[in-house]
């Protein structure tokens, strides 16, 4: 894998992460204003923000990996 590969994975946490708080604001802003859809929609936010997050950990952990196993 090459740095690309790297960089890319922080991208796709720092997203991820970006999600998440997204997600939790509008989970907290449906809860407080009693409307259940966009309460989902921010529990769909946090879910695929942890998706993404855990993608790019991955991601960087190969690169790492990879780079560890070149002689």
């Amino acid at each position: 894998m090459s740095k690309d590969n790297d960089v890319r994975g922080a991208e796709r946490s720092a997203r991820g992460k970006g999600n998440q708080v997204k997600g939790r604001i509008k989970d907290a802003a449906g809860g407080l204003s009693g409307d259940p859809e966009l309460q989902a929609e921010g529990k769909l936010d946090q879910a695929k923000g942890k998706l993404q997050d855990a993608l790019g950990k991955a991601e960087r952990r190969l690169d790492d990996d990879a780079e560890t196993d070149r002689p």
